[in-house]
Formats: structure tokens, sequence, C-alpha cells
């Protein structure tokens, strides 16, 4: 008997197959999900993003405040696993610590999402840093 030819549910589970082909700068993206409460699930933060395309690949950015000496280090670090700082929007951070959005593209769902949490947050602590939360973004389908 022959495999059945067609898409592999699996790919999309574990994040394999054809490459995200979001650009994380383009101008026309809005923000669809985030959660920057500790307690809250990703899951429940999910759900209630009703303009999120759970189908379509978007931009995870987490928020972290990082020492100014350690934000290089995080950066390669991070970079290991895909992500690149995004573009600094405001002012340098607050209490000594400085303001790193770290984002790459990826499918969205809960259980990556708190996988990406939870080593986002690993990688600050590891550091002297801490996290406030994280958002997506997705293209704004409203023209």
């Amino acid at each position: 008997m022959e495999a059945p030819v067609g898409p592999r549910p699996w790919r999309r589970i574990f994040g394999r197959g054809k490459p995200a082909t979001l650009d994380p700068n383009q101008a026309d993206l809005v923000v669809v999900a985030s959660s920057f409460d500790d307690a809250e699930a990703c899951s429940a933060a999910l759900e209630r993003a009703t303009a999120l395309a759970s189908d379509a690949p978007a931009v995870l950015r987490h928020h972290l405040r990082i020492p100014p000496r350690h934000v290089e280090t995080v950066c390669v670090i991070a970079a290991q696993d895909g992500y690149a700082p995004a573009p600094q929007v405001g002012g340098p951070g607050t209490d000594e610590l400085e303001t790193l959005i770290l984002q790459r593209v990826q499918l969205l769902d809960a259980l990556h999402c708190a996988q990406e949490r939870s080593r986002m947050a690993g990688l600050a602590q590891r550091y002297d840093g801490t996290t406030d939360g994280w958002d997506a973004l997705q293209p704004n389908p409203r023209p």
C-alpha cells in the first residue's frame, strides 16, 4: 500500500516543512494575540484572539528587560533558535534594564507558544533580566 500524498499533519505540529514566508518587518502587521500576564495560559490568550489566523504564520515577539551588559549575549543565544531583535520603538528600558524584543516567524499554537514563553523566561532569568510578555503579529486582513 502506498503512503498518502499531501500535507502531513505532523509537519505543522512540529514546525517542519516549508519555511514561513512572512516578513517580520512588513508595514501591515498588527497585533492579533498577546499576553502580558504571567498567570494567563497561552491557550487562554490564543482562545480570545479572534483576529488570529491559526493556519498562517505569525511573528511571535517576546518582550524582555535585560541588563545592557547581557543584551548581546541574550541575542546570540536566542539567534540559535531563529530569533532576532526587533527594531526598537520608544526609549530605553527602566530600572537599569534595557528593553529587548526578540521575534521570529512561526505557526502559532498554544503548546509551542507556551514552550517559547518558558524558554524566553529562562533565558532572561539566567542573565538577570525579566520577561514582560509576548505578542503575535500578522498582516492586517482589512485593506
